[in-house]
């Protein structure tokens, strides 16, 4: 399906994702500790708060027009302060890095489950639309735990080489770098381990539909 409301679709669906991504950062954050989320306006749906131009916007319309086996994207990091993190300072910010593709784990568990379960009673265009919002959030999920910064898996980085946190941290510009270098070399691998995880929760029927949308 390559209509301009299955487009538009698409697009607020992971507008949306990468909200609930990023506001889980947030309320992590504030449930260690730190409100500077709250403060900053950020604990909100509102997708003015969120859209990043590049990672929102440029990025997945040039997956897309690539025909890129995995279309991703992000929003605006939801800021906080790793010093305010009073009830687990050491793995705090693990905490709050890793709760972000959490919070897409479960939209994939919910959402896919619930096309699983509606074979047979959904028509089939539904299911595969639900099966689209599973795939996206599993596929958000899952990139955002590779160890490259500024994504979350990077995080995983900073706990086991505390010597090098910073380094890490400061990767800055050159890290996007390296996720594009990373999507180039690896995109095929990545879309091959979500598929995989994606097709263990929704079975094969929605896998089926989601691929014929």
């Amino acid at each position: 399906m390559t209509s301009l409301p299955f487009i538009i679709f698409q697009f607020l669906t992971l507008i949306f994702s990468v909200i609930i991504h990023e506001i889980s950062h947030g309320f992590m954050a504030e449930r260690l500790g730190d409100q500077t989320a709250r403060f900053a306006g950020r604990l909100t749906l509102n997708p003015l708060r969120h859209i990043d131009p590049f990672g929102s916007i440029i990025l997945p319309l040039i997956l897309f027009i690539t025909h890129s086996p995995v279309v991703i994207g992000w929003a605006k990091p939801v800021p906080y302060n790793p010093l305010n993190l009073r009830k687990d300072l050491k793995y705090g910010p693990l905490k709050v890095a890793l709760i972000g593709p959490i919070s897409n784990f479960l939209v994939l568990i919910v959402v896919g489950l619930f096309a699983r379960l509606g074979v047979g009673f959904l028509n089939p265009t539904t299911i595969g639309l639900l099966g689209f919002v599973a795939l996206l959030n599993a596929s958000l999920a899952i990139f955002n735990l590779v160890p490259i910064p500024p994504l979350d898996g990077s995080k995983i980085l900073t706990v086991l080489f505390p010597r090098y946190a910073l380094a890490i941290e400061r990767t800055g510009l050159y890290g996007i770098f390296l996720v594009f270098v990373f999507l180039y070399l690896f995109s095929n691998i990545l879309f091959l381990i979500i598929a995989r995880v994606f097709f263990f929760v929704v079975g094969p029927n929605v896998f089926l539909a989601t691929l014929g949308t």
